[in-house]
C-alpha cells in the first residue's frame, strides 16, 4: 500500500487543474501512480514533468536510454521501473529477447560492446556511485560528449525515480502486471 494518497483532478481543486491536464495530455491515461502520488507537490511535479520531457528529447539514442533506464530498474529490483520501461523499450527498438536478458547483459552474447558500455556504466553508477577510469573509457568510444552527459543525468534521474517510488511504497498498475 503506497504511503501516500494517490490524488484525483478532484483532489487538486481549481488552482491544480491545469497540472492535471498536463498530466492527461503528456502522459498515458489513466496517470500512473507516481504521477498522482507526486502530485502532493504540484510545483516540484510539474519541473519533474518538465525534465522528464527533456530527457525524451535528447540526443541519446532513445533504445541506449531505454537499455540505461532497464539496467537501473533491475540494479534496485524496482518492479515498477522494469514494467513500465519494458514497453518504452520495445518502442525504442529493444528485442524482446534482448529485454529478457537486460539483467544479464555482460554474460549475454545478444549486447553489442557499446550497449554493454553502456549498461555497464549504468550498473557502475547505481551500485557504486563513482564510476571507474575504464568504465568510463569504454563508453567515450562510442558516445559524444553531449551524449555522455545525457547518459549521466539519465542515469540520476532514474534513480532518483526509483528512490522515490521506494521510499513512497508506489504500486504497479494493474495493467502492468
Amino acid at each position: 500500500m503506497a504511503r501516500v494518497k494517490y490524488l484525483q483532478a478532484a483532489d487538486l481543486g481549481e488552482e491544480g487543474k491545469p497540472l492535471w491536464e498536463r498530466l492527461q495530455r503528456e502522459r498515458k491515461v489513466p496517470t500512473a501512480n507516481i504521477f498522482t502520488a507526486l502530485a502532493h507537490a504540484p510545483q516540484i511535479l510539474d519541473q519533474f514533468l518538465s525534465y522528464a520531457n527533456a530527457m525524451r528529447g535528447a540526443k541519446l539514442s532513445p533504445k541506449l536510454r531505454e537499455m540505461a533506464i532497464l539496467t537501473v530498474g533491475h540494479c534496485t529490483a524496482s518492479e515498477y521501473e522494469i514494467a513500465h520501461h519494458q514497453s518504452h523499450g520495445l518502442k525504442a527498438g529493444i528485442s524482446p529477447e534482448h529485454l529478457k536478458q537486460i539483467d544479464k547483459f555482460d554474460t549475454s552474447p545478444l549486447f553489442s560492446t557499446e550497449e554493454r558500455a553502456v549498461m555497464e556504466f549504468a550498473r557502475e553508477s547505481t551500485l557504486r556511485v563513482d564510476v571507474s577510469d575504464a568504465t568510463w573509457n569504454r563508453l567515450t568510444a562510442f558516445l559524444s560528449e553531449r551524449e555522455l552527459v545525457e547518459l549521466v543525468l539519465t542515469v540520476a534521474w532514474y534513480n532518483s525515480g526509483v528512490r522515490i517510488m521506494g521510499a513512497l511504497a508506489i504500486e504497479l498498475e494493474e495493467g502492468y502486471r
